[in-house]
C-alpha cells in the first residue's frame, strides 16, 4: 500500500499528539507536524503532501485562510473544538470536519474517506485496502480478494490464498475502496473481482477454483449480465 504524506497545523501541541498517536495507529501515514501555522504552510507549499490536518481557530493565522491557500492537490481535514465553522469547511471542499475531541473511529472514517479522494484525484488503482479485524488494521492485496460477503453486523473477505478476514467494515464503504472497474456488486450481500468470475447467468455466478454458485440479486441482473459480457469475463451457467 503507498504511504499518504500528511502535515498537520494546530497551534496547541496535545492537539498534535492526538493526531500523531491515531496516524501510527492507522499506519501507512507519514505525519509531519507544525505548531507554528505559517511555517506549516510554507511547508505544504514546498512538499505538496497528500493530506493536511488543519486546527481554525490559531493566534497567528485563521485556518480557513490556510484552506484557501493550500495546493489545488492538496486534500484537507479540519480538527477544531468550534463547531460553528462546520459549514464554512464544507464550502471550502474540506474532506471532512473534527470537532475536538474525537476518538480513533471518527479519525479512522475521514481519513479512509480522504485516501479514496486521494486515489481518485491521482487516478490510481489501488493494489491494496486497509480494514479492521478486531483491534487490528489488516493489509488485503486487492488480487488476493476472491469475494466478499455480507454476514449480519460483519463482512467476511474470502482470499484467494486461503481462509477470509472477518471485518466490522460495511459492504458500501468496501465498495468504494476497490478500484470500480474491477469489482461487481452482485448481490446486496456479495462483492465479486471481474477477473475471477469463471462462469455466469443472470441468477448465479461461478468463481474460478470454487464449487459453490454465489446468487445474483434481481435488481443486478442486467447490469451484471451485461457487464460480464462486455468484458468477455467467462462463460454462461446452463439451465440457470
Amino acid at each position: 500500500m503507498k504511504t499518504t504524506t500528511c502535515i498537520a497545523i494546530d497551534d496547541e501541541p496535545l492537539a498534535l499528539l492526538v493526531i500523531t498517536q491515531f496516524c501510527e495507529r492507522f499506519g501507512g501515514l507519514e505525519l509531519t507536524t507544525f505548531s507554528e501555522p505559517r511555517v506549516g504552510l510554507e511547508e505544504i507549499r514546498r512538499r505538496k503532501p497528500d493530506l493536511v490536518f488543519l486546527d481554525i481557530e490559531m493566534n497567528s493565522i485563521s485556518g480557513l485562510d490556510i484552506a484557501r491557500d493550500l495546493p489545488p492537490e492538496c486534500c484537507f481535514i479540519f480538527t477544531t473544538a468550534h463547531a460553528q465553522y462546520a459549514l464554512n469547511g464544507f464550502e471550502l471542499d474540506a474532506v471532512d470536519f473534527l470537532h475536538k475531541p474525537f476518538a480513533y473511529e471518527r479519525f479512522e472514517k475521514a481519513v479512509e474517506k480522504a485516501i479514496r479522494r486521494i486515489e481518485t484525484r491521482h487516478d490510481r488503482t489501488p493494489d491494496s485496502i486497509v480494514v479492521k479485524q478486531e483491534y487490528n488494521n489488516v493489509t488485503i492485496p486487492v488480487n488476493d480478494i476472491l469475494y466478499i460477503e455480507a454476514m449480519e453486523n460483519y463482512t467476511k473477505i474470502f482470499r484467494v490464498s486461503g481462509g477470509y478476514i472477518l471485518s466490522r467494515t460495511n459492504m458500501k464503504t468496501l465498495q468504494e475502496m476497490l478500484p470500480e472497474e474491477n469489482f461487481l456488486r452482485i448481490h446486496r450481500s456479495y462483492i465479486v473481482p471481474v477477473d475471477k468470475v469463471e462462469m455466469f447467468s443472470k441468477k448465479r455466478i461461478k468463481l474460478v477454483g470454487q464449487e459453490e454458485l454465489l446468487p445474483v440479486g434481481r435488481q443486478f441482473a442486467n447490469h451484471i449480465y451485461d457487464t460480464l459480457l462486455t468484458r468477455n469475463s467467462g462463460g454462461a451457467i446452463p439451465n440457470t
